[in-house]
């Protein structure tokens, strides 16, 4: 049994220049130079981007920007993982996994940031008649988008005009003009929430929204983070130490201090543009244009040489968001079910073919009657499961559930059509569900039905089920790691 005890994680960047020259240290940084944001770009994530191991790229000399304007792509990737989370290399994704639980979820530190002064993102301030978002390299994504989405790597930090806690949330933004973005919030996220106390006071939502920023924040900022938690606090118990945060000169939002570029401004309601179509991490234009409020932005700090960070979806397999959600949310739905007393759930992952939502593999050391369909049920809708996710499926600890043969094959070999499947229905979908009927879109019904699998031999007559052919995961390591050198 992997045992994690023994990693102290460290985690020694502190912002995405420093992560770069790690990445470039393992030898997984390339540079290209002259690629056009028109398409190059976008073609060029394509094809770096689905593997497991491709590169992280830093695209310079983008045709039309000013010399020095710089875009970032494919952070999670290749050893680059390990290295972002602050764990050793050769960890398997279910070591990480478990290591990122043990130290990081379990018992989680949380360090509130300090604000300092000043920072590197103050290098330029841009106001009035000199903002002009355009001169960033900011790429069509994918041919049928509707625009440039310079909200891709980023994250919005809003703050609740009642309760006054700070988020820093993921939603995808959509250049209009030079001087303002449209923001796509979706309902039940928290910025959404943050927004709607705002429009119905009559209000426009201070915003900042961070551009290249250390991906530790942007990853935290992209999963399922407890109501009321500020995502600064978590990556600074990650860290051990708080995060130095600045605040924004137009409306007191914290932002941190390092940061490549923000956009400083106020979310209007009473300014809509539209915004859409956009490909999504379903792998579909699931959803068309809509009207959106706009982000007018009133300022732009950014550093000498700024850099972009640039997370696209792809979907239709593994891509970048997918591999980072995987790692994250595989422990905090392990958390979140031994916080609910369930006992005995070794491994838990949400695949990357699923974008790590819609497909979730879990495994359980069986001690009663009924305890896999437990599982399976509270794991449709756990906080960080519950958005998009379509199937669950519940097996015995001798399967690999990261493993999709694995859990394929345990499946089909362990579950009976007719008696093993419970189907829940009217849970919490997204608009990105490209299965969402033209009447539930019309009305905002964004739900859907999911179903649960118990694929665990029948609690029953288990010791009676035939035996397996195949070697125990402790074997199958121990193998791996006296024998693994064939491969390479």
């Amino acid at each position: 049994m992997f045992d994690s005890s023994q990693i102290q994680p460290y985690i020694s960047f502190t912002d995405l220049r420093e992560w770069m020259a790690e990445a470039e240290a393992l030898g997984e940084l390339k540079t290209v130079l002259g690629a056009s944001w028109q398409q190059e770009i976008g073609l060029a994530t394509d094809v770096v981007v689905p593997p497991d191991d491709g590169p992280t790229v830093l695209f310079d000399e983008v045709p039309g920007c000013p010399k020095g304007f710089r875009l970032l792509i494919n952070c999670f990737a290749g050893k680059r993982r390990a290295m972002t989370l602050g764990f050793p290399q050769g960890l398997s994704k279910q070591e990480l996994s478990q290591a990122y639980f043990d130290h990081y979820e379990r018992t989680p530190k949380h360090i509130a940031p300090v604000i300092v002064e000043s920072g590197p993102v103050f290098e330029n301030t841009l106001k009035g008649a000199h903002i002009d978002i355009l001169k960033f390299p900011t790429p069509i994504w994918h041919v049928n988008d509707g625009g440039r989405y310079i909200g891709t790597g980023c994250f919005s930090v809003t703050m609740d005009p009642d309760e006054k806690w700070v988020n820093a949330g993921c939603y995808r933004a959509m250049i209009q003009d030079q001087r303002s973005v449209s923001l796509l919030m979706v309902p039940g996220k928290h910025g959404y929430m943050h927004r709607q106390k705002y429009f119905k006071r009559g209000e426009k939502m201070p915003l900042a929204l961070v551009l290249g920023g250390d991906p530790l924040f942007f990853f935290m900022a992209g999963t399922e983070q407890p109501y009321g938690l500020c995502e600064y606090d978590i990556v600074g118990g990650m860290r051990r130490k708080p995060v130095e945060c600045v605040r924004g000169k137009i409306t007191g939002l914290p932002f941190p201090a390092n940061s490549e570029i923000v956009f400083e401004g106020y979310l209007n309601n009473d300014n809509r543009k539209f915004e859409g179509p956009f490909g999504e991490w379903t792998g579909y234009y699931a959803s068309d244009e809509s009207a959106q409020p706009v982000l007018e932005i009133e300022a732009i700090y950014h550093r000498d040489d700024p850099i972009i960070l640039g997370v696209p979806p792809i979907g239709g397999g593994s891509d970048e968001m997918a591999r980072y959600r995987a790692i994250m949310r595989s422990a905090m739905l392990k958390h979140q079910l031994q916080n609910a007393g369930v006992p005995d759930v070794t491994q838990v992952w949400p695949h990357e073919i699923g974008a790590s939502r819609m497909l979730i593999g879990i495994a359980v050391k069986q001690r009663y009657p009924g305890h896999a369909k437990q599982v399976g049920v509270l794991a449709a809708s756990c906080g960080a499961s519950v958005y998009g996710c379509k199937m669950v499926i519940v097996v015995d600890d001798d399967v690999d559930v990261s493993n999709l043969d694995q859990l394929m094959w345990a499946m089909l070999s362990r579950y009976d059509p007719a008696t093993s499947v419970d189907v829940l229905r009217r849970m919490r979908s997204t608009p990105a569900d490209p299965r969402l009927t033209p009447e539930q879109r019309k009305v905002r019904d964004f739900t859907n039905s999911r179903m649960v699998i118990d694929a665990t031999r029948p609690y029953e007559w288990r010791d009676k089920f035939p035996k397996v052919n195949a070697p125990s995961q402790d074997v199958v390591r121990q193998a791996r790691e006296k024998f693994g050198y064939l491969l390479k």
